[in-house]
Protein backbone atom coordinates (compact mmCIF):
# COMPACT_ATOMS: atom_id res chain seq x y z
CA UNK A 1 0.00 0.00 0.00
CA UNK A 2 1.56 3.35 -1.02
CA UNK A 3 1.48 6.54 1.00
CA UNK A 4 -1.62 7.81 -0.74
CA UNK A 5 -3.60 4.65 -0.07
CA UNK A 6 -2.32 4.45 3.45
CA UNK A 7 -3.14 8.01 4.42
CA UNK A 8 -6.27 8.91 2.55
CA UNK A 9 -8.63 5.95 2.69
CA UNK A 10 -12.39 6.33 2.87
CA UNK A 11 -12.59 6.19 6.65
CA UNK A 12 -9.91 8.81 7.18
CA UNK A 13 -12.15 11.51 8.68
CA UNK A 14 -13.54 9.20 11.33
CA UNK A 15 -10.10 7.84 12.21
CA UNK A 16 -8.48 11.29 12.37
CA UNK A 17 -11.38 12.70 14.35
CA UNK A 18 -11.04 9.86 16.87
CA UNK A 19 -7.29 10.48 17.15
CA UNK A 20 -7.82 14.19 17.68
CA UNK A 21 -10.76 13.70 20.01
CA UNK A 22 -8.75 11.34 22.22
CA UNK A 23 -5.94 13.88 22.35
CA UNK A 24 -8.36 16.73 22.98
CA UNK A 25 -9.87 14.62 25.77
CA UNK A 26 -6.37 14.44 27.24
CA UNK A 27 -6.06 18.21 26.88
CA UNK A 28 -9.35 18.53 28.76
CA UNK A 29 -8.35 16.10 31.51
CA UNK A 30 -4.90 17.55 32.21
CA UNK A 31 -6.14 21.08 33.09
CA UNK A 32 -8.88 19.51 35.20
CA UNK A 33 -6.11 17.74 37.11
CA UNK A 34 -3.45 20.47 37.22
CA UNK A 35 -5.50 23.68 37.47
CA UNK A 36 -6.89 23.06 41.00
CA UNK A 37 -3.34 22.27 42.13
CA UNK A 38 -1.72 25.26 40.42
CA UNK A 39 -4.42 27.73 41.50
CA UNK A 40 -3.64 26.89 45.12
CA UNK A 41 0.14 26.47 44.84
CA UNK A 42 1.07 29.31 42.47
CA UNK A 43 -1.86 31.65 43.13
CA UNK A 44 -3.53 34.08 40.75
CA UNK A 45 -0.69 36.66 40.80
CA UNK A 46 2.11 34.27 39.79
CA UNK A 47 -0.08 32.55 37.21
CA UNK A 48 -0.92 35.98 35.84
CA UNK A 49 2.79 36.86 35.57
CA UNK A 50 3.43 33.71 33.53
CA UNK A 51 0.37 34.23 31.33
CA UNK A 52 1.29 37.88 30.70
CA UNK A 53 4.86 37.00 29.63
CA UNK A 54 3.64 34.03 27.60
CA UNK A 55 1.16 36.24 25.73
CA UNK A 56 3.99 38.59 24.73
CA UNK A 57 6.23 35.69 23.60
CA UNK A 58 3.31 34.31 21.60
CA UNK A 59 3.36 37.38 19.37
CA UNK A 60 6.92 36.58 18.33
CA UNK A 61 5.89 32.99 17.55
CA UNK A 62 2.99 34.33 15.49
CA UNK A 63 5.42 36.36 13.39
CA UNK A 64 7.51 33.23 12.86
CA UNK A 65 4.56 31.14 11.74
CA UNK A 66 2.76 33.92 9.85
CA UNK A 67 -0.30 32.22 8.33
CA UNK A 68 1.32 28.79 8.04
CA UNK A 69 -1.10 26.89 10.24
CA UNK A 70 -3.77 27.58 7.64
CA UNK A 71 -1.73 28.30 4.50
CA UNK A 72 0.77 25.46 4.95
CA UNK A 73 -2.01 23.05 5.85
CA UNK A 74 -4.04 24.02 2.79
CA UNK A 75 -1.03 23.97 0.45
CA UNK A 76 0.14 20.52 1.52
CA UNK A 77 -3.39 19.09 1.40
CA UNK A 78 -3.90 20.24 -2.20
CA UNK A 79 -0.66 18.74 -3.66
CA UNK A 80 0.02 15.78 -1.38
CA UNK A 81 -0.62 13.19 -4.13
CA UNK A 82 2.62 14.08 -5.98
CA UNK A 83 5.67 13.35 -3.84
CA UNK A 84 8.11 15.43 -5.90
CA UNK A 85 5.91 18.52 -5.86
CA UNK A 86 5.10 17.87 -2.20
CA UNK A 87 8.79 17.80 -1.23
CA UNK A 88 9.62 20.97 -3.12
CA UNK A 89 6.65 22.84 -1.72
CA UNK A 90 7.47 21.77 1.83
CA UNK A 91 11.06 23.00 1.68
CA UNK A 92 10.13 26.27 0.00
CA UNK A 93 7.42 26.98 2.58
CA UNK A 94 9.68 25.97 5.46
CA UNK A 95 12.51 28.17 4.17
CA UNK A 96 10.20 31.16 4.57
CA UNK A 97 9.38 30.02 8.12
CA UNK A 98 13.09 29.65 8.94
CA UNK A 99 13.93 33.14 7.73
CA UNK A 100 11.07 34.67 9.70
CA UNK A 101 12.10 32.61 12.75
CA UNK A 102 15.66 33.87 12.81
CA UNK A 103 14.50 37.47 12.49
CA UNK A 104 11.81 37.14 15.18
CA UNK A 105 14.19 35.42 17.61
CA UNK A 106 16.76 38.19 17.18
CA UNK A 107 14.12 40.84 17.87
CA UNK A 108 12.89 38.93 20.95
CA UNK A 109 16.42 38.80 22.38
CA UNK A 110 16.71 42.57 21.86
CA UNK A 111 13.34 43.04 23.61
CA UNK A 112 14.47 40.88 26.53
CA UNK A 113 17.71 42.82 26.97
CA UNK A 114 16.27 46.31 26.58
CA UNK A 115 12.76 46.11 28.06
CA UNK A 116 12.14 42.95 30.06
CA UNK A 117 15.37 41.50 31.40
CA UNK A 118 13.88 38.97 33.83
CA UNK A 119 13.98 35.20 34.30
CA UNK A 120 10.52 34.55 32.90
CA UNK A 121 11.26 36.38 29.65
CA UNK A 122 14.46 34.39 29.09
CA UNK A 123 12.74 31.08 29.83
CA UNK A 124 10.12 31.90 27.21
CA UNK A 125 12.90 32.40 24.64
CA UNK A 126 12.79 28.60 24.35
CA UNK A 127 9.14 28.87 23.34
CA UNK A 128 10.00 31.45 20.68
CA UNK A 129 12.74 29.18 19.27
CA UNK A 130 10.27 26.29 19.14
CA UNK A 131 8.33 28.27 16.53
CA UNK A 132 11.27 27.97 14.14
CA UNK A 133 11.01 24.18 14.02
CA UNK A 134 7.22 23.86 14.24
CA UNK A 135 6.08 21.77 11.24
CA UNK A 136 2.71 20.66 12.58
CA UNK A 137 1.13 22.34 9.55
CA UNK A 138 2.77 19.76 7.26
CA UNK A 139 1.45 16.75 9.15
CA UNK A 140 -2.01 18.31 9.42
CA UNK A 141 -2.03 18.83 5.65
CA UNK A 142 -0.98 15.20 5.18
CA UNK A 143 -3.72 14.16 7.62
CA UNK A 144 -1.13 12.31 9.67
CA UNK A 145 -2.85 12.98 12.97
CA UNK A 146 -1.75 9.73 14.60
CA UNK A 147 1.87 10.93 14.64
CA UNK A 148 1.09 14.32 16.16
CA UNK A 149 -1.40 12.91 18.67
CA UNK A 150 0.95 10.19 19.90
CA UNK A 151 3.79 12.68 20.32
CA UNK A 152 1.64 15.25 22.11
CA UNK A 153 0.08 12.65 24.39
CA UNK A 154 3.42 11.36 25.66
CA UNK A 155 4.79 14.87 26.21
CA UNK A 156 1.64 16.10 27.96
CA UNK A 157 1.67 13.17 30.37
CA UNK A 158 5.37 13.62 31.20
CA UNK A 159 4.91 17.39 31.66
CA UNK A 160 1.98 16.83 34.01
CA UNK A 161 3.96 14.42 36.16
CA UNK A 162 6.85 16.91 36.35
CA UNK A 163 4.48 19.67 37.48
CA UNK A 164 3.31 17.62 40.46
CA UNK A 165 6.85 16.48 41.27
CA UNK A 166 8.67 19.82 40.96
CA UNK A 167 6.17 22.67 41.46
CA UNK A 168 5.64 22.88 45.22
CA UNK A 169 5.14 26.58 46.10
CA UNK A 170 4.62 30.02 44.57
CA UNK A 171 8.36 30.47 43.97
CA UNK A 172 8.32 27.53 41.55
CA UNK A 173 6.50 29.50 38.85
CA UNK A 174 9.75 29.55 36.86
CA UNK A 175 10.00 25.76 37.06
CA UNK A 176 6.42 25.54 35.84
CA UNK A 177 7.25 27.81 32.90
CA UNK A 178 10.36 25.77 32.05
CA UNK A 179 8.40 22.51 32.07
CA UNK A 180 5.82 24.02 29.70
CA UNK A 181 8.27 25.41 27.15
CA UNK A 182 10.57 22.37 27.17
CA UNK A 183 7.61 20.14 26.43
CA UNK A 184 6.75 22.36 23.45
CA UNK A 185 10.21 22.42 21.88
CA UNK A 186 10.84 18.70 22.41
CA UNK A 187 7.53 17.97 20.74
CA UNK A 188 8.53 20.02 17.70
CA UNK A 189 11.87 18.21 17.44
CA UNK A 190 10.18 14.79 17.46
CA UNK A 191 8.17 15.56 14.31
CA UNK A 192 11.35 16.00 12.28
CA UNK A 193 12.16 12.33 12.87
CA UNK A 194 9.06 11.34 10.90
CA UNK A 195 9.48 13.87 8.10
CA UNK A 196 11.69 11.62 5.93
CA UNK A 197 8.76 9.23 5.46
CA UNK A 198 6.94 11.80 3.35
CA UNK A 199 9.43 14.21 1.75
CA UNK A 200 12.93 14.10 0.35
CA UNK A 201 15.47 16.85 -0.25
CA UNK A 202 14.71 19.09 -3.20
CA UNK A 203 16.68 22.02 -4.52
CA UNK A 204 14.84 25.31 -4.19
CA UNK A 205 15.59 28.82 -5.41
CA UNK A 206 14.62 32.26 -4.13
CA UNK A 207 11.61 32.33 -6.44
CA UNK A 208 10.20 29.20 -4.80
CA UNK A 209 10.23 30.99 -1.46
CA UNK A 210 9.01 34.36 -2.69
CA UNK A 211 5.84 32.94 -4.26
CA UNK A 212 4.61 31.90 -0.80
CA UNK A 213 5.07 35.32 0.82
CA UNK A 214 1.92 37.08 -0.44
CA UNK A 215 -0.65 34.30 0.20
CA UNK A 216 0.98 33.55 3.54
CA UNK A 217 0.84 37.20 4.58
CA UNK A 218 -2.80 37.36 3.54
CA UNK A 219 -3.63 34.54 5.97
CA UNK A 220 -1.33 36.12 8.57
CA UNK A 221 -3.54 39.21 8.73
CA UNK A 222 -6.44 37.35 10.37
CA UNK A 223 -3.98 35.58 12.68
CA UNK A 224 -2.84 38.94 14.02
CA UNK A 225 -6.41 40.19 14.20
CA UNK A 226 -7.50 37.11 16.15
CA UNK A 227 -4.54 37.52 18.49
CA UNK A 228 -5.88 40.92 19.49
CA UNK A 229 -8.71 39.19 21.32
CA UNK A 230 -6.92 35.94 22.16
CA UNK A 231 -3.67 37.20 23.65
CA UNK A 232 -3.99 40.98 23.83
CA UNK A 233 -6.65 40.54 26.53
CA UNK A 234 -4.01 39.34 28.99
CA UNK A 235 -1.48 41.96 27.95
CA UNK A 236 -4.07 44.73 28.39
CA UNK A 237 -5.17 43.25 31.72
CA UNK A 238 -1.57 43.22 32.94
CA UNK A 239 -1.01 46.80 31.78
CA UNK A 240 -4.37 48.34 32.77
CA UNK A 241 -5.31 46.24 35.80
CA UNK A 242 -3.23 43.70 37.78
CA UNK A 243 -1.48 40.34 37.45
CA UNK A 244 -4.13 38.83 39.74
CA UNK A 245 -6.84 39.83 37.25
CA UNK A 246 -4.76 38.18 34.51
CA UNK A 247 -4.70 35.04 36.65
CA UNK A 248 -8.48 35.01 37.17
CA UNK A 249 -9.03 35.45 33.44
CA UNK A 250 -6.46 32.77 32.59
CA UNK A 251 -8.04 30.15 34.84
CA UNK A 252 -11.49 30.92 33.44
CA UNK A 253 -10.16 30.59 29.89
CA UNK A 254 -8.79 27.15 30.72
CA UNK A 255 -12.30 25.93 31.42
CA UNK A 256 -13.46 27.20 28.02
CA UNK A 257 -10.91 24.84 26.48
CA UNK A 258 -13.17 21.94 27.49
CA UNK A 259 -15.83 22.51 24.78
CA UNK A 260 -13.35 24.18 22.43
CA UNK A 261 -11.06 21.14 22.47
CA UNK A 262 -13.57 19.04 20.53
CA UNK A 263 -14.53 21.92 18.26
CA UNK A 264 -10.90 22.63 17.39
CA UNK A 265 -10.31 18.93 16.86
CA UNK A 266 -13.09 18.85 14.28
CA UNK A 267 -11.71 21.96 12.55
CA UNK A 268 -8.17 20.57 12.46
CA UNK A 269 -9.36 17.36 10.85
CA UNK A 270 -11.78 18.99 8.39
CA UNK A 271 -9.57 21.80 7.01
CA UNK A 272 -7.23 19.53 4.99
CA UNK A 273 -10.11 17.20 4.10
CA UNK A 274 -12.30 20.04 2.80
CA UNK A 275 -9.34 21.60 0.95
CA UNK A 276 -8.76 18.30 -0.82
CA UNK A 277 -12.46 17.65 -1.53
CA UNK A 278 -13.05 21.17 -2.88
CA UNK A 279 -9.91 20.99 -5.05
CA UNK A 280 -11.55 17.95 -6.72
CA UNK A 281 -14.83 19.80 -7.27
CA UNK A 282 -16.88 17.54 -4.96
CA UNK A 283 -19.17 20.29 -3.67
CA UNK A 284 -22.09 18.08 -2.63
CA UNK A 285 -19.81 16.00 -0.45
CA UNK A 286 -18.37 19.16 1.09
CA UNK A 287 -21.89 20.42 1.89
CA UNK A 288 -22.68 17.19 3.72
CA UNK A 289 -19.56 17.44 5.84
CA UNK A 290 -20.37 21.03 6.76
CA UNK A 291 -23.94 20.24 7.79
CA UNK A 292 -22.77 17.46 10.09
CA UNK A 293 -20.16 19.74 11.60
CA UNK A 294 -22.60 22.54 12.44
CA UNK A 295 -24.94 20.08 14.17
CA UNK A 296 -22.07 18.50 16.08
CA UNK A 297 -20.62 21.85 17.22
CA UNK A 298 -23.94 23.23 18.49
CA UNK A 299 -24.74 19.95 20.26
CA UNK A 300 -21.37 19.93 22.06
CA UNK A 301 -21.53 23.61 23.01
CA UNK A 302 -25.10 23.29 24.28
CA UNK A 303 -24.49 20.43 26.69
CA UNK A 304 -21.01 21.40 27.90
CA UNK A 305 -21.18 25.20 28.02
CA UNK A 306 -24.68 25.61 29.42
CA UNK A 307 -23.97 22.74 31.80
CA UNK A 308 -20.81 24.38 33.14
CA UNK A 309 -22.59 27.70 33.49
CA UNK A 310 -25.41 26.04 35.42
CA UNK A 311 -23.08 24.40 37.97
CA UNK A 312 -20.46 27.19 38.13
CA UNK A 313 -21.61 28.37 41.59
CA UNK A 314 -20.44 25.04 43.04
CA UNK A 315 -17.79 24.08 40.50
CA UNK A 316 -15.61 27.20 40.91
CA UNK A 317 -14.97 27.04 44.69
CA UNK A 318 -14.36 23.27 44.50
CA UNK A 319 -12.19 23.41 41.38
CA UNK A 320 -10.21 26.63 41.88
CA UNK A 321 -10.66 27.45 45.57
CA UNK A 322 -12.53 29.99 47.65
CA UNK A 323 -10.41 32.90 46.40
CA UNK A 324 -11.74 32.65 42.86
CA UNK A 325 -15.45 33.49 43.17
CA UNK A 326 -15.06 36.15 40.49
CA UNK A 327 -14.54 33.29 38.03
CA UNK A 328 -18.24 32.37 38.41
CA UNK A 329 -19.06 35.66 36.68
CA UNK A 330 -16.34 35.07 34.09
CA UNK A 331 -17.68 31.59 33.32
CA UNK A 332 -21.14 32.96 32.59
CA UNK A 333 -19.73 35.60 30.25
CA UNK A 334 -17.06 33.59 28.44
CA UNK A 335 -18.78 30.24 27.93
CA UNK A 336 -21.60 31.56 25.66
CA UNK A 337 -18.88 32.84 23.32
CA UNK A 338 -18.12 29.19 22.48
CA UNK A 339 -21.37 29.01 20.51
CA UNK A 340 -20.30 31.85 18.21
CA UNK A 341 -16.73 30.62 18.10
CA UNK A 342 -17.84 27.10 17.19
CA UNK A 343 -20.09 28.11 14.28
CA UNK A 344 -17.42 30.50 12.99
CA UNK A 345 -14.84 27.70 13.26
CA UNK A 346 -16.91 25.52 10.93
CA UNK A 347 -17.43 28.32 8.39
CA UNK A 348 -13.76 29.30 8.49
CA UNK A 349 -12.12 25.86 8.29
CA UNK A 350 -14.68 24.19 6.02
CA UNK A 351 -15.61 26.94 3.60
CA UNK A 352 -13.76 30.25 3.70
CA UNK A 353 -10.19 28.91 3.86
CA UNK A 354 -10.65 25.87 1.57
CA UNK A 355 -12.47 28.09 -0.96
CA UNK A 356 -9.71 30.70 -0.61
CA UNK A 357 -12.25 33.28 0.51
CA UNK A 358 -9.56 35.00 2.53
CA UNK A 359 -11.08 38.48 2.18
CA UNK A 360 -14.22 37.61 4.13
CA UNK A 361 -12.19 35.78 6.75
CA UNK A 362 -9.87 38.76 7.20
CA UNK A 363 -12.69 41.31 7.45
CA UNK A 364 -14.54 39.23 10.05
CA UNK A 365 -11.60 38.87 12.41
CA UNK A 366 -10.60 42.50 12.03
CA UNK A 367 -14.11 43.58 12.97
CA UNK A 368 -13.89 41.26 15.98
CA UNK A 369 -10.51 42.62 17.04
CA UNK A 370 -11.72 46.23 16.79
CA UNK A 371 -14.80 45.46 18.90
CA UNK A 372 -12.66 43.62 21.44
CA UNK A 373 -10.03 46.36 21.70
CA UNK A 374 -12.59 49.14 22.14
CA UNK A 375 -14.50 47.25 24.84
CA UNK A 376 -11.30 46.18 26.61
CA UNK A 377 -9.93 49.71 26.64
CA UNK A 378 -13.25 51.04 27.94
CA UNK A 379 -13.93 48.42 30.63
CA UNK A 380 -10.70 46.80 31.87
CA UNK A 381 -9.58 49.73 34.02
CA UNK A 382 -12.84 49.67 35.98
CA UNK A 383 -13.98 46.06 35.73
CA UNK A 384 -10.71 44.15 35.26
CA UNK A 385 -11.13 40.57 34.04
CA UNK A 386 -14.91 40.98 33.75
CA UNK A 387 -14.35 43.77 31.22
CA UNK A 388 -11.97 41.57 29.23
CA UNK A 389 -14.52 38.74 29.23
CA UNK A 390 -17.25 41.06 27.90
CA UNK A 391 -14.89 42.17 25.14
CA UNK A 392 -14.20 38.55 24.16
CA UNK A 393 -17.91 37.65 24.05
CA UNK A 394 -18.81 40.54 21.75
CA UNK A 395 -15.73 39.96 19.59
CA UNK A 396 -16.65 36.31 18.95
CA UNK A 397 -20.25 37.32 18.28
CA UNK A 398 -19.10 39.90 15.72
CA UNK A 399 -16.84 37.44 13.90
CA UNK A 400 -19.55 34.79 13.72
CA UNK A 401 -22.31 37.14 12.53
CA UNK A 402 -20.17 38.55 9.73
CA UNK A 403 -19.00 35.12 8.55
CA UNK A 404 -22.57 33.80 8.52
CA UNK A 405 -23.65 36.86 6.55
CA UNK A 406 -20.80 36.50 4.05
CA UNK A 407 -21.68 32.89 3.10
CA UNK A 408 -25.47 33.00 3.37
CA UNK A 409 -25.92 32.98 -0.43
CA UNK A 410 -23.65 29.96 -1.05
CA UNK A 411 -24.11 27.89 2.11
CA UNK A 412 -27.43 26.95 3.70
CA UNK A 413 -26.07 28.00 7.07
CA UNK A 414 -29.41 29.10 8.54
CA UNK A 415 -30.96 25.75 7.66
CA UNK A 416 -28.01 24.00 9.29
CA UNK A 417 -28.41 26.06 12.47
CA UNK A 418 -32.17 25.42 12.46
CA UNK A 419 -31.58 21.67 12.30
CA UNK A 420 -29.29 21.96 15.32
CA UNK A 421 -31.65 24.24 17.28
CA UNK A 422 -33.18 21.48 19.48
CA UNK A 423 -29.79 20.97 21.11
CA UNK A 424 -29.49 24.70 21.76
CA UNK A 425 -32.99 24.89 23.25
CA UNK A 426 -32.29 21.86 25.46
CA UNK A 427 -29.11 23.50 26.73
CA UNK A 428 -30.88 26.75 27.58
CA UNK A 429 -33.68 24.91 29.41
CA UNK A 430 -31.08 22.98 31.41
CA UNK A 431 -29.22 26.18 32.32
CA UNK A 432 -32.33 28.13 33.38
CA UNK A 433 -33.41 25.36 35.75
CA UNK A 434 -29.94 24.72 37.17
CA UNK A 435 -29.26 28.33 38.17
CA UNK A 436 -32.37 28.22 40.36
CA UNK A 437 -31.19 25.11 42.21
CA UNK A 438 -28.98 26.06 45.17
CA UNK A 439 -27.30 24.12 47.97
CA UNK A 440 -26.26 25.39 51.37
CA UNK A 441 -22.88 23.63 51.10
CA UNK A 442 -20.54 23.65 48.12
CA UNK A 443 -19.51 19.99 48.07
CA UNK A 444 -18.65 17.38 45.48
CA UNK A 445 -21.91 15.63 46.31
CA UNK A 446 -24.00 18.72 45.59
CA UNK A 447 -22.02 19.27 42.37
CA UNK A 448 -22.69 15.69 41.30
CA UNK A 449 -26.41 16.06 42.03
CA UNK A 450 -26.58 19.20 39.93
CA UNK A 451 -24.76 17.53 37.04
CA UNK A 452 -27.17 14.57 37.11
CA UNK A 453 -30.18 16.89 37.19
CA UNK A 454 -28.77 18.85 34.27
CA UNK A 455 -28.16 15.73 32.20
CA UNK A 456 -31.71 14.49 32.85
CA UNK A 457 -33.18 17.87 31.90
CA UNK A 458 -31.17 17.95 28.69
CA UNK A 459 -32.29 14.47 27.64
CA UNK A 460 -35.94 15.14 28.54
CA UNK A 461 -35.91 18.40 26.55
CA UNK A 462 -34.63 16.60 23.46
CA UNK A 463 -37.15 13.80 23.95
CA UNK A 464 -40.04 16.27 24.18
CA UNK A 465 -38.82 17.97 21.02
CA UNK A 466 -38.72 14.71 19.09
CA UNK A 467 -42.24 13.84 20.21
CA UNK A 468 -43.67 17.09 18.88
CA UNK A 469 -41.41 17.53 15.87
CA UNK A 470 -41.72 15.83 12.52
CA UNK A 471 -38.07 16.54 11.68
CA UNK A 472 -36.29 13.55 13.16
CA UNK A 473 -33.28 13.81 10.82
CA UNK A 474 -31.29 15.88 13.32
CA UNK A 475 -30.43 13.01 15.60
CA UNK A 476 -29.77 10.79 12.60
CA UNK A 477 -27.39 13.33 11.12
CA UNK A 478 -25.46 13.66 14.37
CA UNK A 479 -25.23 9.89 14.73
CA UNK A 480 -23.96 9.61 11.18
CA UNK A 481 -21.27 12.19 11.90
CA UNK A 482 -19.95 10.25 14.84
CA UNK A 483 -20.18 6.78 13.30
CA UNK A 484 -19.45 7.12 9.62
CA UNK A 485 -18.98 10.59 8.19
CA UNK A 486 -17.91 9.30 4.80
CA UNK A 487 -20.29 6.41 4.13
CA UNK A 488 -23.68 8.01 3.58
CA UNK A 489 -25.78 7.86 0.46
CA UNK A 490 -28.79 9.77 1.69
CA UNK A 491 -28.97 13.45 0.78
CA UNK A 492 -29.25 15.68 3.80
CA UNK A 493 -30.75 18.71 2.18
Amino acid sequence: MDIKDQCFNVGNIKKNFIYNSLYQLLIIMIPLITTPYLSRVLGAKNTGMYSYSYAIATYFVLFIMLGLNNYGNRTIASIRDDNKILSKEFWSVYALQLICGLIATFVYVCYAILFSNNIMTWILLIYVISGIIDINWFFFGMEQFKITVTRNTVIKIISTLLIFLLVKDSGDVYIYALISVMGTIIGQCVLWVYLARFVHMEKIVIGDIVKHIKPNLILFIPVIAISLYKYMDKIMLGALSSMSEVGYYDYSERVIQVPMALINSLGTVMLPKMSNVISKGERERADRYMLDSVIFVIAIVSIVCFGLMGVSDIFVPIFLGNNYYICIILFNILLPSCLFLGVANVIRTQYLIPMKRDKEYIISVFLGSIVNFVINYSLISGKGSVGAAIGTLFAEMTVCVYQVYSVKEEVKIFKMIKMASPFLVAGIVMYVVLIHITFSTKSIVSLFIKIVIGAILYIISLFVFYIFSKNNSIGKNLKNLLLSATKRDEKMY
